[in-house]
């Protein structure tokens, strides 16, 4: 299973594209947050979730992805159909987590906030990656794996309590709510503190719970 690293870091289609950032200077920063778009969206256009949430003091991120797709096929294809742009996706992230931690933002104060693909990618980083976290926000994603379920014993480490919200509906057509219940259960294992609701007939969008969960997380790192 590949995971990202800076000793010899993975060349893909998105180590070509910008990080796009907003708030706070990361030096200056009480934490920061990773926005992480979905298939076909933008960097610019998740951070319009900025104003949906009070982020006052906080650095904010979000990688472009190329093309506006993190990886073709669904999460839940053979993997090999998927790279380059999955270890891209990893990678992205990495980078931005390196930086923020060379910039005097530690592991416990990073958020990782993103919607469909982009919270499969999150959510997939996080588990590859497992630290102490400020937190895990997933907007109707999951774990990313082939076939009908996710292998637990893919995944070692310790979130170390890293609070995880996941919200997703009952009937998404992109994400299969055994995916979300399945992922849950993995996190659960690698020690995050999880928060899951599955909401009857919501489709695939956010709703202002999911947006007040989330505001939990962030509001525990800016008082930290």
């Amino acid at each position: 299973m590949f995971k990202a690293n800076s000793e010899n870091p993975f060349h893909g289609p998105h180590q070509k594209t910008a990080v796009v950032t907003d708030g706070e200077a990361p030096e200056n920063a009480k934490g920061s947050i990773i926005f992480i778009h979905g298939r076909g969206a933008t960097a610019p256009g998740i951070l319009t979730l900025k104003h949906e949430l009070d982020v006052e003091g906080l650095h904010l991120a979000a990688p472009q992805a190329s093309a506006n797709t993190w990886y073709p096929n669904s999460f839940m294809a053979p993997s090999k159909r998927n790279e380059p742009g999955i270890s891209s996706g990893l990678q992205s992230i990495y980078n931005i987590v390196t930086d923020l931690e060379l910039k005097g933002i530690p592991k416990e104060k990073i958020i990782f906030l993103g919607f469909s693909q982009g919270a499969c990618l999150a959510t997939e980083f996080v588990a590859r990656h497992p630290a102490k976290y400020g937190g895990i926000i997933a907007f109707s994603g999951g774990m990313i794996g082939e076939g009908d379920s996710v292998n637990p014993d893919n995944y070692t480490g310790s979130l170390e309590g890293t609070s995880y919200f996941v919200g997703c509906s009952d009937n998404d057509a992109h994400i299969p709510v055994e995916r979300v219940e399945e992922s849950a259960e993995v996190m659960t294992k690698l020690g995050a503190d999880v928060t899951k609701k599955i909401y009857p007939g919501m489709g695939h969008t956010i709703i202002r719970d999911e947006i007040e969960e989330a505001q939990k997380i962030i509001n525990t790192v800016k008082s930290a």
